[in-house]
Parts: C-alpha cells; sequence; structure tokens
C-alpha cells in the first residue's frame, strides 16, 4: 500500500506555518484540530521540512497510508457548492445531496474521491478556481490545468461547456487519481490527462489556463504560463496566499486583471492576456 511522508505540526498560528513550509513542496494539508498535518512529494522534503520546523514548532514526521486517509476523508467531507458546481467526495454521497443551484442555471454534479495529495474541491484554493471558471465562457474553449492533481477542475471545465481539456501534473500518482475520477464522470467529454514537468518543456497552447499552484511557482513561472494561453485568453492563478497576493500579480503585470477574489487567506486571480 502506499504511504505519503507528512508532518504533524501543533500550532496556533496556521497561516505562518504555511508560509515557513512553502520552500519545501508541500504537496497537501490537513487540519486536525490544534495540529496542522502536512504531507510531501517525498520523505526527503519531509525531513528537510521537520528539520527546519523544529526550531519553531513541536513536529512529527508520519507515514500515512493513502488508503486509510481516503477512508477518513469520504467519513468526514461533506459536499461542497460553489456557484452551479457541487463536488461530492465519493460515489455515494452523489445520490444523498440535494444542491439548490442559483436562479436560473442549471446545477452539476462532479464526484471526486479523496486521495493524499489531490484536493476534492473543499481547500478554498480549489473552491476559487471553480468560481472562476464560472466567470468565464467557455464554450468551445480549450481549456489547460496545470498541476491538476485530483482532475475537479479539468473536469468541471469540461461540464462548463469546453470543447477540450487536458490537465497536467509532474506526479504520475495525481494522473492516475485524475484518471480513476475521470472514469466517475461520465458526462464530463474530450478531457484528458497527462504526466508533465512544468519546467521541463513548453506547454500546449489552450484559451483558457488554470493554475493552482503556489505563489513562488506561480512567480517562477510566469513567462512559461502566458506563452501557454492565446492572445485575448485568461489565466486562473490559484494556490496565492493574500501576503504574496501583490508579487505574483507582478509577474504576470502584462495582463489585465478581470476577477479577484479573497478566501479564508488565500487569493484567486483571473487575467487576461492582451
Amino acid at each position: 500500500m502506499k504511504q505519503y511522508p507528512a508532518i504533524d505540526v501543533r500550532t496556533d498560528a496556521p497561516d505562518l506555518l504555511l508560509a515557513l513550509v512553502d520552500d519545501f513542496g508541500p504537496t497537501a494539508v490537513e487540519e486536525r484540530g490544534d495540529t496542522t498535518r502536512i504531507f510531501f512529494a517525498s520523505t526527503a522534503d519531509r525531513d528537510t521540512a521537520e528539520r527546519a520546523l523544529a526550531p519553531r514548532f513541536e513536529v512529527a514526521a508520519v507515514d500515512v497510508d493513502d488508503e486509510d486517509w481516503a477512508r477518513r476523508s469520504q467519513e468526514n467531507l461533506k459536499p461542497i457548492t460553489v456557484g452551479r458546481i457541487t463536488v461530492v467526495p465519493g460515489v455515494a454521497s452523489r445520490f444523498s445531496h440535494q444542491v439548490e443551484p442559483a436562479r436560473d442555471l442549471t446545477p452539476m454534479t462532479i464526484v471526486i474521491v479523496p486521495s493524499m495529495g489531490f484536493g476534492t474541491g473543499h481547500h478554498a484554493t480549489t473552491r476559487l478556481c471553480l468560481a472562476a471558471l464560472q466567470t468565464i465562457d467557455l464554450r468551445g474553449a480549450v481549456v489547460l490545468d496545470v498541476g491538476t492533481g485530483s482532475g475537479v477542475l479539468a473536469i468541471a471545465a469540461a461540464r462548463l461547456g469546453a470543447a477540450r481539456a487536458l490537465g497536467i501534473d509532474y506526479d504520475a500518482d495525481a494522473i492516475q487519481s485524475a484518471r480513476e475520477n475521470l472514469d466517475l464522470n461520465a458526462d464530463a467529454a474530450h478531457v484528458t490527462f497527462e504526466t508533465v514537468d512544468l519546467a521541463a518543456r513548453a506547454l500546449p497552447v489552450a484559451d483558457v489556463l488554470t493554475a493552482n499552484l503556489t505563489g513562488a511557482l506561480l512567480v517562477r513561472s510566469a513567462a512559461t504560463l502566458l506563452e501557454a494561453v492565446r492572445a485575448g485568453g485568461t489565466l486562473i492563478l490559484s494556490g496565492v496566499q493574500a501576503h504574496e497576493r501583490d508579487e505574483v500579480r507582478a509577474a504576470f503585470a502584462n495582463a489585465a486583471v478581470c476577477w479577484e477574489r479573497e478566501e479564508d487567506g488565500w487569493v484567486g486571480l483571473a487575467v487576461k492576456k492582451p
């Protein structure tokens, strides 16, 4: 059974903790009362973060079974609704949840099975992306989802009318998770997922690009992300902590902000390429 390296950190200042740990490539965060569990892509990243945080926090290294994490998540997570989209964490929830859609809009349900590293839509950064997608007319558009994780944004784009959606991630486990989720969403047509390293090669060109990454990675990758969008296209940027907003905005200064929202200390931006 696959295990994921993580640390449990006791803190009453989670925002400070997340800011400090960002340099070590965390892949997911789970709030557990007064403890924050932070997951990493490798044991080496986890151990480096543990050493760096130990002088300031009470830190313990743990290895989490993916199956156990998914089981607990499905027990505890509830469906969430963003605009006309409701994301349910597992097939069983799909048949027990009634959705009250926005007036004059057809509701849609997306099933995402919890897995350690990949969001179900319950984190503010994913909710911001789902909200931003619904401000754009996606009918006939080509959408590129960078750092796709569970695939929820690519699947949502297809359900919202995109002609084609491609989700990419450097993590092969994420791509496997995304493909399994796609199988649970038969109404999402023309969606594909590929293992791609953002730093390794040029990205395919799209009309709309979503990038739910980290503030630091958005800044480093701004030129690459902008090149992947056609003139007049839109980039949706998330994973940005409020204190990182101005730095990320400066990295995309040539693109005009057409949407912005803050939620729980996280900022989502949509910018239009000239």
